[in-house]
Parts: structure tokens; sequence; C-alpha cells
């Protein structure tokens, strides 16, 4: 009896090393988190906009007062010789003295057009970066999004390659059985070995792929991709419809059911407000015309407050007399630049030059946006019509694959038509796979060229996602 408690104690201490928990299959929010944390372009995005808060600070003292402090401490050894004089009977004199001094300076801007002008290009120059931010970590979710479909992809491939496989060898096996009973023909044989080998070479190469895949992931995340939640059989395939009000809401219906010129324009008028790329080349405007105005302060003049104290302390002199002088200084400091060599002028047009170079870099920009968003609605459309048709292609070439194996069993067809109307159906699950990771990625790509891509996006798409591999 003691025995068989002990026993047993023994087991329940084992039992937590010995049943390891399998690990929890990680969805798309998941990698999106742990790039956030791990990637090293985005941790380099974070750093740069800290740096370019600073900005702000810099633009800022440029209207507050600068005050400097100054000391020195000198040991004199003066000797002077006296020349021709009747006064002085002993012509040679020489004096050893210390001289200490110290003081304060204080100056305040109180006209300098330059200084002002620096600072609202400083407030501009944070919006970029805050911009720049925000397309950084706009761009990794696109990028976590397409990693992560690629390895979920070519996990899809394999599990397809591994099913085609299983069925040509069944295939492989019964055409051995009925060559070697004398109803087929060892062409029969030859044909499904081929394709059997064609399949393993491939499932070689499924293989390598998902590797190839996973590692793409450990990039962004810096961590090895364990199982993660596939796409679901059934996902929900409605075109995104915008309002009036720049207000989203989904359509169900097929693309055609709707006026899809309406729509797209109302996508395309979202990005000209949200682009981001768009709306930094407007800030480039604004900034160029803040350097219109820099240079062009350099003709004005500047006026600004000035304060010092200081005190110098001698114990000797070259009349053998110490001093302790005192001064305080209070006043305004005006100066008024009156030629520079044509440099201001010339810095002018330079700066005019660029705000012209900057509005036509913002038509560009505009264009672009409107290209790439009508570009992503468009293959969001299309991936939603080409999923219903690889929908029916999948049903079509199943019941062609059922009618052919009929066909088969009656001598009617060959093994070979079995074959290929297995490979067809193969070829119809790989497709119809491949429009939906294509659909849920355009959804991405389609608020991301508009402008309006948030992390609810990624929730969205995420909903998506069924059990784990």
């Amino acid at each position: 009896m003691n025995s068989s408690i002990r026993t047993l104690c023994i087991l329940l201490l084992l039992t937590p090393t010995i049943l390891k928990a399998a690990p929890q299959a990680q969805n798309l929010k998941d990698i999106f988190e742990l790039a956030l944390q791990h990637d090293s372009t985005w941790a380099a995005a974070r750093y740069a906009n800290s740096a370019a808060q600073e900005k702000i600070v810099q633009g800022e003292a440029l209207l507050l007062p600068t005050v400097s402090i100054n000391s020195s401490a000198t040991r004199s050894d003066t000797s002077i010789q006296y020349t021709g004089s009747t006064v002085y009977r002993n012509n040679n004199q020489s004096e050893k003295f210390n001289t200490l001094s110290y003081g304060i300076n204080v100056n305040q801007p109180l006209y300098r057009k330059q200084n002002t002008v620096q600072y609202q290009s400083a407030t501009l120059q944070v919006n970029f970066a805050d911009l720049q931010l925000q397309q950084d970590r706009q761009d990794l979710l696109l990028k976590s999004a397409q990693a992560y479909f690629d390895v979920l992809l070519a996990q899809d491939k394999l599990t397809l390659n591994q099913a085609q496989k299983s069925a040509i060898s069944s295939q492989l096996a019964q055409a051995k059985a009925n060559f070697k009973a004398g109803v087929s023909t060892i062409t029969d044989v030859d044909e499904a070995q081929a394709k059997f080998d064609t399949v393993q070479s491939q499932e070689i190469a499924a293989y390598n792929e998902i590797e190839n895949k996973k590692q793409a992931v450990q990039l962004l995340t810096g961590q090895y991709p364990g199982p993660l939640n596939g796409i679901q059989t059934k996902i929900s395939l409605s075109l995104p419809v915008l309002t009036a009000q720049g207000e989203e809401h989904a359509s169900n219906n097929h693309p055609s059911d709707n006026n899809p010129n309406d729509n797209i324009t109302l996508w395309i008028q979202q990005a000209q407000q949200n682009n981001i790329a768009l709306n930094q080349k407007k800030l480039d405007y604004e900034l160029a015309s803040k350097a219109i105005e820099l240079n062009q302060a350099g003709h004005l003049p500047t006026l600004d407050a000035v304060a010092s104290y200081n005190r110098t302390n001698a114990n000797g002199g070259i009349n053998g007399f110490g001093s302790d002088l005192n001064n305080t200084t209070v006043g305004l400091q005006f100066q008024m630049p009156l030629y520079q060599g044509g440099a201001t002028s010339s810095k002018v047009r330079e700066a005019i030059a660029n705000q012209q170079k900057a509005q036509e870099e913002i038509e560009a920009a505009r264009r672009k946006a409107e290209l790439d968003t009508r570009q992503a609605y468009l293959e969001v459309t299309s991936n939603i019509a080409q999923a219903n048709a690889n929908e029916q292609t999948l049903y079509s070439t199943e019941s062609q694959l059922a009618s052919t194996n009929k066909s088969f069993k009656l001598g009617i067809r060959t093994n070979v038509d079995v074959l290929n109307a297995q490979q067809q159906v193969f070829n119809a699950k790989r497709d119809l796979l491949q429009t939906h990771y294509n659909y849920l990625l355009g959804l991405l790509k389609l608020k991301y060229a508009s402008g309006i891509l948030h992390d609810q996006d990624l929730e969205e798409v995420n909903g998506q996602l069924g059990a784990g591999e």
C-alpha cells in the first residue's frame, strides 16, 4: 500500500515535466505586437522621432534670453624703464600683482525675425516627423500581415501537396495492381509514377518555402514563429464602402451591385485628405515657404536687450596701487545689415525655387495617392470576384473528378484522366486560398493608400483567422 502511494506521489511530481503543454497558436495581432517590440527598423524610426521632438525645444530657445558668465585670474610681472625723465630718479621700476575678474552677461532678443521663423519651422518639422512615424508604423503593420499570410499560404500549399501526394499514391498503387492483373498498360503506371515523383519534389520545395517565410517573420519579430492561426474555411468577402462623410461600412453585395465609380471616388477623396506621403509633401511646401521668410529676414534689423555686470580686482599695478572696479551696463543693441555681397538675395531666390519644387512634388504625390488608392480598390473588388469564381471552379473540378472516377471504374476514362482531374481540384483549392489571402491583404493596402489604416483594421482581419496549424 505504501509502495503504491509513493509511486503515485512520484508520478504527480513528474507530471508537469512529462506533460508539456502544446505551444499556443499565434495570430496576426500577436505577430504585429512582437514586431513592434523587436523590429530594428521600427525602433530606429522611434528614435528618429524622439530626436525630431527636440526641434521644438531648440526653436523655443531662440526666443529666450541667453545668460553667460566669465571669469579670469592673471598674474602680472611688469617692468618699466623710464628714459629722459627728471621726475623719476630711479628709471627702472617693476611690479608684481594679481588680477581677478568675473562677470555676467544677459542677452534677450527683442526683434529677430529669423528666430521666430525658425521656431515656426521647428513645429512643422515635428509634425513631419510624427507623420513619418505614423507611416513607419503602418509599413510595419503591412509587412507583418504580408509575412504572416506568406507563411500560411506556404503551409496551405504543403498541405495540398501532401493530400495530392496521397491521392496519387493510391492511384499509383491501383495502376500497378491493374497492370499486374493485365487490365491496364505500363503507360498508366509510368504516368502515375511521374506524377508522384513530381509532387514529391514539390513537397521538398514546399518545406523549404515554409522555412524561408518563417525566417521572414523572425526578421520582424526577433522570434521564430510557432503554430499560426490559419484562415477560416469561409471568410466574409465584403466590399468596403465609404459614405460622403468618410464613414466606412461593409457591403456584402457583389461588387457589380454597387456603383463602383461613386465608391472609388469617395476613397480617392479620402486619400487626398489623409494619405501620409501626400500630407508630408504639403508640409515640405510649408517648410519651403518658411525658408523664404527666413532668408528674407536676413535683410531686416535685429534688436536685443543687453545687460552685464563685471568686477575686476587687482592687488597692485604699475603705479604701485591696487584697484577694485565694478561695472554695470544696461542697454539696447541694434544691428542693421547693409550689404553681404548679394548672398542674402541669392538665398532668397534659392528658397523660392525650392518652394516651386515642393509645389510640383505635391501634385506628383497627389497623383500617386490617387493611383495607389484606385489600384488597391480595384484589387479588392477583383479579389472578391476571383474568390467567387474560384469557389465555382472548385465545385466544378470536384464534380468533374467524381465523374472521372466513375468513368474510370467503368473503363471509359484512363488513369491519366483521373490524375489530371485530381490536379485541377488541387489547383482550384490553391487558387481559392490565394485569393482569400490577397483579399485580406488588399483591404489593408486600401486603407493604407487612403491614409486611414489603424490597428482596428488589423483586428478585423485577425477576426477572419481560425485555429492554428
